[in-house]
């Protein structure tokens, strides 16, 4: 086992390294610029279509499998986990305050890449042998760019059906069992069986039960915990002015040691920042279209609009509470991860705020685990075809239980490497089809239709 963290450290400091945050910071400019920086300015806008998409929207035909409000919330539900709680704090704890600023930065680009990446998958999905909408990077890249490039789709979808156990399913459970453990007392094992069985009732039934079970949930975690977060600042409130002047003055400047704080560069801040940040709201690394694929709409633009919120909600919203509770209070105490959130707001909410962060990221480590099986699956089918599927399911609500008492350094690890894995076909594919974004976005806001079969890749 230490042989192979070992080889994984070396593989993370090459994937996560320079290369890798030109790539997912450039990619989200180009995109963003090339947008107009559209996503920003139709934030609103947004909002607007993600309440209107409740049901089917208006004059659309009900092409998909689910409502585009509920393809918008089992995204999230594999975007809003531990990343929220226990990647914001260990953000802060390698790369210092500063760190929340590069995962601002890496969410402002990645609405524009969030954006796109729906857009895609809209336009390039189709139907498989089941009758399902199916769509994402594996099939943009093999429907937009040629079968010429059919390997680049093979080699996302391997990284994807892979990665699925490692940030949406094991990195989920063992985090819950180590915040439980801590919290409670009780004991890994019988976190990871009780998980394990609610999740397999879910994920045996499809994308529309999880859809359903996402569309309750998730909305009410999000509320509760953003809650909590906002009474946390409200009693540290004359703290919160100095939390923010260190995420902007050390996004530039190094921090020294303080407490049980070992320090920070800057290249330090900015790699955690941009790396945890992915890890949080995944805009770059062609989860989310998955799910969007299976939108009931017709239109890919409207469809982007509604899932570049995603990223706007996990990082810009939900992240930045949980920085400002840790940065107003516990931050120095040597303490990463969930124990060091679940510290920040027991300081402010003695005796009940360890037990809102066990229990908010029990609840969010859940529904991320939902939303990866069907990425994992979509990926999986995409290799082997739909009669797959169902060995798929089996094998991955068995790795529930064994990520909840596999080492926690060893499986963020691996979660890290394959999260990189996924991102590089998926930014290579994203960049070659931008010019097919920018015109089906042009269009849809100038009123003209676009053609069935019509070749926007010039």
């Amino acid at each position: 086992m230490e042989t192979f963290t070992n080889l994984l450290s070396a593989i993370e400091g090459v994937v996560w390294g320079p290369l890798m945050l030109v790539l997912l910071l450039g990619v989200g400019l180009y995109l963003q610029a090339g947008l107009r920086f559209l996503p920003i300015r139709k934030l609103g806008m947004g909002f607007k279509l993600l309440w209107q998409g409740r049901t089917t929207a208006k004059g659309e035909e009900g092409e998909g499998e689910v409502s585009p409000f509920n393809a918008l919330m089992t995204s999230l539900s594999a975007t809003i986990g531990t990343g929220n709680i226990a990647g914001v704090a260990t953000a802060i704890f390698l790369g210092g305050p500063g760190a929340v600023f590069w995962m601002w930065i890496t969410a402002l680009v990645g609405m524009a890449t969030k954006f796109s990446e729906a857009v895609l998958a809209v336009r390039y999905r189709q139907v498989d042998e089941a009758g399902d909408h199916v769509g994402g990077p594996m099939y943009y890249i093999r429907n937009g760019l040629g079968r010429k490039w059919g390997w680049l789709g093979g080699a996302f979808a391997l990284f994807g059906a892979v990665a699925a156990f490692g940030i949406g399913n094991t990195v989920q459970s063992n985090s819950v069992a180590d915040g439980l453990g801590q919290s409670i007392g009780l004991p890994h094992w019988i976190t990871g069986l009780v998980i394990m069985v609610l999740a397999g009732a879910v994920i045996l039934g499809g994308i529309k039960r999880i859809a359903k079970v996402a569309g309750k949930l998730v909305p009410i975690m999000a509320v509760a915990y953003i809650g909590c977060g906002l009474l946390v600042l409200i009693i540290n409130a004359d703290q919160v002015g100095a939390a923010l002047g260190m995420i902007f003055g050390h996004a530039f400047t190094p921090i020294s040691a303080a407490g049980g704080f070992a320090g920070a560069a800057v290249a330090k801040a900015i790699q955690f920042g941009v790396a945890r940040g992915v890890f949080s709201n995944e805009a770059g690394l062609g989860s989310a279209p998955i799910a969007h694929a299976a939108a009931q709409t017709k239109n890919p633009v409207r469809q982007g609009l509604i899932a570049m919120l995603g990223t706007f909600i996990d990082t810009i919203v939900v992240c930045t509470i949980t920085a400002l509770a840790i940065l107003t209070t516990a931050w120095t105490s040597g303490e990463t991860g969930a124990s060091l959130t679940a510290l920040s707001f027991d300081a402010a909410l003695p005796g009940v705020g360890q037990y809102v962060v066990s229990f908010a990221l029990a609840v969010f480590a859940f529904t991320t685990i939902l939303g990866w099986a069907f990425y994992g699956e979509k990926c999986f089918e995409y290799l082997f075809g739909v009669a797959s599927i169902k060995v798929y399911r089996v094998v991955y609500i068995l790795a529930i239980f064994v990520g909840s008492v596999l080492p926690l350094g060893f499986v963020w690890l691996l979660a890290s490497v394959f999260n990189a894995m996924m991102a590089i076909p998926n930014l290579i594919a994203l960049a070659l089809l931008s010019p097919v974004v920018f015109q089906l976005t042009r269009d849809y806001f100038e009123g003209r239709p676009v053609l069935p079969g019509e070749d926007l890749n010039k």
